[in-house]
């Protein structure tokens, strides 16, 4: 066993993975796994930037998390960084933040090794499964890329295309600063348009519907599963493997579009950061599911995170 960390830094979110693991058998002990609203794609789409808020957000969080890695004594550690950082102007600002505080150089890596990430991360415990058919096309929605990556045992193609909740929610359903709520039926059509023009070029490189399971990983597809089973606070264990209807997303997701900030706030398991975000993340969802005529979607909270814990341990395939 090798005790290693492990951080993905996205658009929404920055999580901490601390695990013990040993490639051999291929078992992953979760030690200490959490995550925290940072929002450090906040404006990025527009301004080309990171924000200062957004960063200082960041780096505090870093902070705990340089606590945690301490006090668990983790030999190795790995930081991920994805979307928001790969497009910002100043990101040297931010790599230099992270370097202080965590002694490590953010990587800012590409679509295609994100992508690589997702699908080890998420696929590592399924592939001996007799019920779940393969190709696996596993989908990881972020805030800002969604990555879609088709594969047996290792990932076979993949494409990261820019359709990320946070992205198409700032681009399409914030009119002088504030969200629509609830979003019109042009506000919904015009991300509707974007997502499709992005499953069109990821169809170019990965064959969708050649997939026969579809795995869908991060929080908006966590929450949609949380929200099927009503459950009663946010339940990782429940969620994980949990499957959700094609018909199941489609109602959750036309609720979410049609409902307001206070409705959707007063789910029991939903993250105040995704409150303004879920619903294109549910579409995001709904759209791919309905692309390849997936009639349910497996849900899976290991993900690009394992995925890099895996690739610290030196099994990761990337």
């Amino acid at each position: 066993m090798t005790r290693v960390a492990a951080i993905d830094c996205g658009t929404n979110s920055i999580r901490l993975l601390v695990a013990d693991a040993d490639p051999h058998t291929g078992e992953l002990v979760e030690l200490d796994r959490r995550m925290t609203i940072v929002r450090l794609g906040q404006g990025v789409d527009r301004t080309g930037r990171l924000a200062p808020e957004a960063l200082e957000r960041t780096f505090a969080a870093c902070r705990d998390y340089a606590t945690v890695i301490k006090e668990l004594g983790a030999q190795r550690l790995r930081f991920v960084a994805t979307s928001a950082s790969r497009d910002a102007e100043n990101r040297d600002e931010f790599v230099r933040g992270v370097l202080d505080i965590l002694g490590v150089e953010p990587e800012v890596i590409s679509g295609d090794q994100e992508a690589e990430f997702s699908f080890t991360g998420a696929t590592k415990e399924l592939t001996g499964r007799d019920d779940l058919a393969r190709p696996f096309l596993v989908v990881d929605i972020g805030g800002g890329s969604t990555e879609l990556v088709v594969g047996e045992e290792h990932a076979r193609a993949a494409r990261s295309v820019d359709i990320g909740c946070v992205r198409m929610t700032e681009r399409h359903l914030v009119h002088e600063g504030a969200v629509s709520d609830p979003p019109t039926p042009a506000q919904v059509e015009a991300i509707r348009a974007d997502i499709e023009a992005a499953l069109d070029l990821a169809e170019r490189t990965v064959p969708l519907r050649e997939a026969h399971t579809l795995v869908g990983l991060a929080g908006s597809v966590t929450t949609v599963s949380a929200i099927a089973q009503n459950l009663p606070e946010y339940d990782s264990a429940a969620i994980h493997h949990s499957r959700v209807s094609y018909d199941k997303v489609r109602e959750i997701t036309e609720w979410l579009l049609a409902s307001t900030h206070a409705e959707r706030a007063a789910i029991p398991s939903m993250h105040p950061g995704r409150v303004d975000v879920i619903a294109s993340g549910a579409l995001v969802l709904l759209a791919i599911m309905e692309r390849i005529g997936a009639r349910e979607v497996v849900v899976s909270e290991h993900d690009i995170l394992d995925g890099i814990a895996w690739s610290v341990a030196g099994d990761s395939g990337a």
